[in-house]
């Protein structure tokens, strides 16, 4: 295993995210806390419990949710895109790094960043919002796995996009939606018929719900059920980044 040319990536995308500070942490963090603002003080003070949990309380796995897997894919995309951008994807490819060396840099960077955005978010939350967690390993579980899933779910967008509207077009048209419909803001239970059946054909779902069930020990699907869905997705991209790399698809010309 080459630790070096491993590292060489890594610090490089670290160092990117150093430089544009304001955009890769500090936005996705202040976003987040409006909605606690919003959602958790002003509107949820005036609504009831779901599940026994206040509804400030309830969104934020939800909302923590949803920041860290745009962060993700965002991290992920972009830094494997613009090296394919400005060309410089041949010197990556042509120095002495397998693929796996090549993935680790890119994807362990881009989940960094996310883990690092989320932990800020949640300690953010606390300022707003009075939250506990039920079951801390599998919190930090879940966190991990998502961020790791959707780094290399963002790594494969980044290698499809030929321009920056593709890179956006997935994340904005696809992941946001299917985030807010995932039950970030609500219980799917809320749901009448046939949109609470609908609804469990959104993968989404079960990231969210195993998520808190993390925190709170409730949730609309069993939480095992959603760490399989977890892990599926991720032996998903896993396949996908393996395909990619064997075929060269639009890495080599």
């Amino acid at each position: 295993m080459n630790f070096n040319g491993i590292r060489a990536i890594y610090k490089f995308e670290m160092n990117r995210t150093r430089r544009t500070l304001m955009q890769s942490v500090i936005s996705p963090v202040l976003s987040t806390s409006l909605y606690f603002i919003v959602f958790g003080t002003a509107i949820g003070s005036r609504m009831g419990e779901i599940d026994g949990v206040s509804y400030g309380a309830f969104i934020i796995p939800g909302l923590l949710m949803l920041s860290l897997l745009s962060e993700s894919i965002s991290n992920a995309s972009f830094g494997i895109f613009f090296p394919k951008f400005s060309g410089t994807i041949y010197e990556v490819l042509s120095a002495p790094v397998s693929p796996l060396e090549i993935i680790t840099g890119y994807v362990g960077a881009a989940a960094t960043k996310s883990l690092i955005i989320g932990t800020l978010i949640l300690l953010t939350a606390r300022l707003f919002v009075d939250y506990s967690i039920a079951h801390p390993f599998w919190m930090l579980a879940f966190l991990l796995l998502t961020a790791l899933t959707f780094s290399l779910f963002g790594f494969i967008i980044g290698i499809w996009a030929n321009d920056f509207q593709q890179l956006q077009v997935i994340p904005l048209m696809v992941i946001t939606p299917l985030t807010f419909l995932g039950g970030a803001f609500y219980s799917i239970n809320m749901l009448p018929e046939p949109w609470q059946t609908l609804t469990l054909f959104n993968p989404v779902v079960y990231l969210i719900n195993g998520f808190r069930w993390a925190f709170y020990g409730v949730a609309d699907v069993h939480m095992g059920m959603s760490l399989g869905m977890t892990l599926m997705f991720l032996l998903t991209c896993l396949t996908a980044v393996w395909w990619i790399f064997r075929t060269g698809y639009r890495i080599k010309p």
